[in-house]
């Protein structure tokens, strides 16, 4: 029993403490034992903090024991790269900050760890959270544990590849155009961004400020509502935290849908989905009306222009937050440099991966004097197309139902040649992000014996329902029929 409690999810692992089943130290070894086991294979780790681990897991149990608790208290979790981490290495897969041990914790870090969990490492990512695949990591990629040939997805594909293999129990990410949905999708994992504002974006290192906000990685939906109202809640030393109420997002999970109205746009299931992941959302949507809701046709014309938009606006950002990247405070320096120009030169040559360089010259041409009007601004007026687009739905549903990814995984290197084709992994995710709006993958079935996602989209902070329709998808759904992944069949 104790050497498989990895398999557990955090709801079930919080049942077996309180019972005193078993301890936490128990559960963080098994968790332990199974990353030495797996993750030379999976590449879901940049860094292991088993000592910190244990030593968390064993304060926990001693604070069970003289009668307290908490929501997470002894429950193994795993944190992005991209989230700063007191007296850790927080890299975000870059090598120009290759050994930079952060002073604090991150906003959501210490919410997690006041309601008393355990963080066992931080996760591989695409090189500070630019890319779909993980191929963009500076150290390296990582796989996916349905099949190790193919891609986890990105840009937090170690959290969710972690979550798959069972190496954590849940996961912390980022999305900042899809990088929590996209390979929760691809791994079979749930995936949740919340609204822009729900979770503090304080100790989040910065790709686009504008788009950036935290999201989780679970084994099911309850897991997912858990950890939304550990995290949830205003911030004050985040300017973007939204002041509004954190509801009991785990207590709304067991209500019906009866008349819940679904959205479905054909802008989401044109060209480009692959048959069978179409068939597998189609299905799904079915399930959720033999449950009672209802299904309706929407519009979202300005679709089409959700990627062109971000791929201004998101580098554009880039190009800003990544200037602070310089060799003088932080990360890497170099000694031999004769002056600042030199320094900075060699040191970006040096640290920066070939598609954060591309993203940040992409910005900087479309901030540039005489180009900014022509492609900065009118990237904004159209964001403001699309999130009017959502606005003009939610009058008449009360989710949008579309798929995540038009495919399942694709192969390690298939598109590393082609930006233009890996953008395209994000072009279902990325208009619900330019919006700010709650959305979330949940699995709903496997093409060729890897998973598919089904999306759900909501309006600003209802999270809430969104969850509760997820959750009501999952029950009649039940465990899918799935084949054995890589990583426990060799």
């Amino acid at each position: 029993m104790a050497d498989e409690l990895y398999l557990l999810t955090l709801h079930a692992a919080a049942r077996g403490l309180r019972s005193g089943t078993f301890s936490s130290v128990e559960l963080t070894r098994s968790l332990l034992d199974r990353i030495e086991s797996v993750d030379g294979r999976v590449g879901a780790y940049l860094t292991v903090t088993a000592d910190l681990a244990l030593e968390q897991a064993a304060d926990a149990d001693t604070r069970r024991a003289s009668g307290r608790d908490g929501p997470l208290l002894g429950l193994p979790i795993a944190l992005k790269d991209v989230l700063s981490t007191a007296g850790v290495q927080t890299t975000c897969a870059s090598r120009i900050l290759e050994g930079f041990i952060p002073p604090y914790d991150a906003t959501a870090v210490t919410r997690l760890k006041n309601a008393g969990a355990v963080t066992l490492g931080k996760t591989n990512m695409d090189e500070f959270a630019m890319g779909s695949s993980n191929e963009h990591s500076g150290y390296k990629p990582a796989r996916n544990p349905w099949n190790l040939d193919k891609v986890p997805g990105g840009s937090s594909g170690g959290s969710a590849a972690a979550v798959a293999a069972d190496e954590c129990l849940a996961a912390l990410g980022s999305d900042t155009g899809g990088s929590v949905r996209q390979p929760a999708a691809l791994c079979g994992c749930v995936g949740l961004k919340p609204t822009y504002g729900r979770i503090s974006r304080f100790g989040l290192i910065a790709f686009a400020s504008s788009l950036d906000q935290i999201g989780v990685l679970t084994k099911d939906v309850t897991d997912a509502a858990l950890l939304l109202g550990v995290l949830a809640g205003h911030d004050p030393r985040d300017s973007t935290s939204a002041d509004e109420p954190v509801p009991e997002y785990g207590g709304e999970l067991n209500g019906d849908i009866g008349g819940l109205r679904i959205g479905v746009a054909p802008e989401y299931f044109g060209e480009g989905l692959d048959p069978q992941v179409g068939d597998s959302v189609r299905a799904a949507i079915d399930d959720l009306r033999g449950l009672g809701a209802t299904e309706r046709e929407i519009s979202l014309p300005h679709t089409e222009y959700a990627l062109p938009t971000y791929y201004v606006i998101a580098p554009s950002e880039a190009s800003a937050n990544l200037a602070r990247y310089n060799g003088v405070k932080y990360g890497l320096s170099d000694p031999q440099a004769t002056d600042v120009d030199e320094m900075m030169a060699r040191i970006r040559g040096r640290g920066f991966g070939s598609e954060v360089k591309r993203r940040i010259m992409i910005g900087t041409f479309a901030l540039s004097s005489g180009y900014y009007d022509a492609y900065y601004v009118r990237a904004q007026k159209v964001r403001t197309l699309i999130k009017s687009d959502f606005e003009t739905a939610f009058q008449d549903v009360d989710v949008i139902a579309a798929p995540v990814v038009p495919s399942p995984a694709f192969d390690l290197g298939a598109k590393l040649d082609d930006p233009v084709a890996m953008y395209q992994s994000d072009i279902m995710t990325l208009p619900a992000s330019l919006a700010g709006l709650p959305c979330m993958s949940i699995p709903c079935g496997f093409v060729d014996g890897l998973p598919v996602g089904l999306q759900l989209i909501a309006p600003p902070f209802a999270e809430s329902r969104l969850l509760q329709a997820a959750r009501a998808y999952e029950r009649a759904r039940g465990n899918l029929p799935a084949p054995l992944k890589a990583i426990d069949a060799a």
